[in-house]
């Protein structure tokens, strides 16, 4: 079945559609380092590195041969930073992000391609934005069940070892798209880095790129204790001084625990005063290699470290867990495989 990848990033989404059988004969995606990422991954897909605000979709179904109704699934991750509420201080949504108004070029495609089915995913506080409610009516109106097909899922019970909380949308032409059921056992961060060399010296660039931390940074580092362990451990006195000015924010500077799945991998993974970021035992943040682990990448996915480690750590951190791809994926082959009788 042949799919379609709008806001591609590095390819999370386009890497878990391929684990879950279907061919993805195209990709939209704006960020030129992103685009690079992509097609060193994914060779073979034809790549629109545009504005999606300015490309028309028409242009899109003409180079790929498609008329309406031809295409099996058209999927998509709007750029979700503005509805995140880690971007805000007091915990609101950011409801005048301009990247909000993406969401409605995913609508813009769906209205001229009408696809046999649609996948979406993104932050759950997309769910609270107006425009969000108003892109479900007008789905709706195309024929597509999503209102029944949307909810906010953890992704450690789709096989990807961290905790991370994602609305989903899923919807056939005409039928709702049952969602699969969550695995009890979740993978754990031994389990993600077990088949991974020492950092430093494996020959892989995102695990070998090291870091430069201050010695006060470094001192700090080595007193939280193991596996799990979180600076308020250490008490008031072995405090940085711009961490006694909140009560909150416990996670900066903790360790992830070996039996524990990571807690959710952001842009800013590989550094530890962003959050629980650190190694269960090495003296150091986890490696880029590490992170896309956690995020459920293949160990081969390539990364091209020298665009720089924060440029690569934002692509993973925002990416998509193919293994959560997949799984939802999978379910709606099997409503279009009821449909049509076989998968072509």
């Amino acid at each position: 079945m042949r799919a379609v990848d709008l806001f591609a990033g590095p390819g999370g989404m386009t890497a878990g559609l391929k684990i879950a059988g279907y061919r993805v004969i195209a990709a939209v995606e704006i960020d030129p380092d992103a685009v690079a990422i992509y097609r060193a991954n994914h060779k073979g897909v034809r790549m629109f590195c545009n504005d999606i605000r300015k490309l028309a979709v028409g242009r899109v179904m003409n180079a790929l041969g498609l008329k309406p109704g031809d295409l099996d699934l058209l999927a998509g991750c709007p750029p979700c930073q503005g509805f995140s509420t880690l971007t805000t201080l007091n915990g609101s949504v950011a409801v005048d992000d301009p990247r909000n108004n993406l969401i409605n070029d995913y609508v813009r495609f769906v209205r001229v391609m009408r696809p046999r089915a649609l996948l979406m995913e993104n932050v759950p506080g997309l769910l609270r934005d107006p425009r969000m409610v108003r892109a479900l009516e007008i789905l709706e109106s195309l024929g597509y069940p999503v209102k029944s097909g949307t909810r906010v899922v953890d992704a450690v019970g789709f096989d990807v070892p961290q905790h991370r909380r994602r609305m989903v949308m899923m919807s056939t032409k005409g039928k709702a798209v049952p969602y699969p059921t969550p695995n009890p056992v979740k993978l754990t961060v031994r389990q993600a880095f077990a088949d991974l060399p020492k950092a430093g010296s494996s020959g892989d660039p995102a695990h070998d790129h090291g870091e430069r931390r201050s010695t006060a940074i470094l001192d700090l580092i080595q007193l939280i204790p193991k596996n799990g362990g979180s600076r308020a451990s250490l008490g008031p006195d072995r405090q940085l001084a711009c961490h006694k000015k909140t009560a909150g924010f416990y996670d900066i500077y903790g360790r992830m625990s070996w039996e524990r799945p990571a807690p959710t991998i952001t842009s800013g993974c590989t550094n530890p005063s962003k959050g629980r970021f650190l190694h269960p035992d090495e003296d150091r943040a986890i490696t880029l290699r590490e992170a896309a682990m956690l995020q459920g990448f293949d160990r081969n996915y390539r990364f091209d470290v020298t665009m720089g480690k924060e440029a690569i750590a934002k692509m993973i951190g925002n990416a998509l867990p193919p293994p959560f791809v997949s799984a939802h994926a999978k379910e709606i082959a099997r409503v279009l495989r009821g449909d049509r009788g076989t998968i072509d």
